[in-house]
């Protein structure tokens, strides 16, 4: 079918065949004309068409001049502008997902060329691979975030992330602890360093960074009050990862086994959103925060002057933040103790959610406690929350009806 309308390609003296496309207007009022080179006649004016397509679609074209390689544009998004939203172990897991799936296979190429095809290749191999779907979808994410700004930078004409369907996550079944166990667990926990931190776990259902990130002050802003009785839950105590001092040129493929790594160690980090919440704290639980606190105050005094000024409501007898490893095997031991089956640490937050949901406390109040961002989340913990409630019917139905 005969073009038409469309910029004709001219055989050159070197050779090549090359045509001029119109895209739009400079800021001086000329003519914003792309040079197009190609082998073949046809090549060269496909791509014109290509170059008009897009102007015609996304009312923009790419920047002029040397395109970025996909590789390239990912590791400036990672580097300059995800930092901006995202804390340094969200980074290294975004920058370890690319690196595995995107990197081996369409890292080389122009991130202008990048196809809808490619997205679906990358897919399917993980699919192979065996990678959860919800794995496939946080790449996907990736991908369409740092697209979109390089299309809003002009450095893509589309987002081609925006043109497949994103992988589907599976609704995964939130398991809770059965009430018996969580009795058992704070029992022994009862005997053990920080108390209340377990207290705090099945009662509110903080994540383990909101937990062990917990201050009594920062900047003359009380966030435990215990004279009114609330958390501000406004802080997270993360493993900041190693980075390459050296600028990647070692060699090795961990920030960690540089030799002149940079950062690291525990840090406190602002949460954000929903997560940025205050939460009542329960009343029987108040007189156990002022005896931690007294506890805490002594210990401080006997380490006068070395004590560190972090705030911080649970350390260790010297001071020292709570490390995020030291806290889980504290879990692991007192699970021992209490003679309850090994679980993640996460199962507490499950618990208090299922446990407050089964309490009949309203979803959305549920949702604020927790710090959710979507509803959804929430509502994946109604179904325990549903069998325990027939449970306890059952079991006030067994005393009032038995025959």
């Amino acid at each position: 079918m005969a073009r038409r309308k469309r910029p004709v390609a001219r055989r050159g003296a070197d050779g090549y065949w090359h045509v001029w496309v119109t895209v739009g207007t400079k800021p001086n009022g000329r003519p914003d004309q792309r040079h197009i080179s190609r082998p073949t006649q046809d090549e060269a004016e496909e791509a014109a068409d290509e170059l008009l397509d897009s102007l015609r679609q996304n009312g923009a074209v790419p920047k002029a001049g040397k395109k970025l390689t996909v590789e390239e544009w990912l590791t400036t998004y990672l580097d300059t502008i995800a930092p901006r939203r995202c804390n340094p172990g969200t980074i290294y897991d975004y920058r370890s997902k690319l690196r595995n799936w995107v990197y081996p296979k369409y890292g080389h190429k122009r991130i202008d060329r990048f196809t809808p095809e490619n997205l679906d290749a990358i897919y399917t191999e993980m699919d192979r691979a065996g990678k959860a779907s919800s794995h496939q979808l946080k790449v996907h994410r990736i991908l369409s975030r740092a697209l979109d700004i390089a299309m809003r930078r002009g450095h893509v004409g589309r987002n081609v992330a925006k043109l497949v369907d994103a992988p589907s996550a599976d609704d995964v079944k939130t398991e809770a602890m059965a009430e018996k166990y969580a009795l058992q667990i704070l029992k022994v926990a009862a005997d053990r360093r920080n108390t209340v931190r377990w207290s705090i776990a099945f009662a509110l259902g903080l994540r383990q960074g909101e937990a062990i990130g917990l201050r009594w002050h920062v900047d003359g802003h009380d966030l435990v009050d215990l004279d009114e009785g609330v958390i501000h839950v406004w802080y997270q105590l993360r493993r900041r990862i190693y980075e390459h001092g050296c600028g990647g040129s070692c060699g090795r493929k961990r920030g960690a086994d540089c030799p002149d790594r940079s950062g690291g160690g525990l840090m406190f980090v602002k949460t954000k959103g929903k997560s940025r919440r205050t939460i009542p704290i329960p009343e029987q639980l108040l007189p156990a925060f002022r005896t931690h606190r007294r506890q805490q105050r002594k210990e401080m005094l006997r380490y006068h002057g070395t004590w560190p000024d972090h705030g911080a409501v649970f350390t260790t007898v010297d001071g020292r933040l709570v490390d995020p490893r030291d806290d889980y095997d504290e879990w692991v031991s007192i699970l021992l103790e209490a003679g309850v089956p090994k679980r993640k640490l996460h199962i507490a937050r499950h618990t208090a959610a299922t446990l407050l949901l089964a309490q009949g406390v309203d979803i959305r109040t549920v949702q604020k406690i927790l710090g959710h961002r979507d509803i959804r989340t929430t509502q994946g913990y109604t179904q325990g929350a549903d069998e325990l409630m027939k449970a306890a019917a059952d079991k006030i139905g067994g005393r009032l009806f038995a025959v």
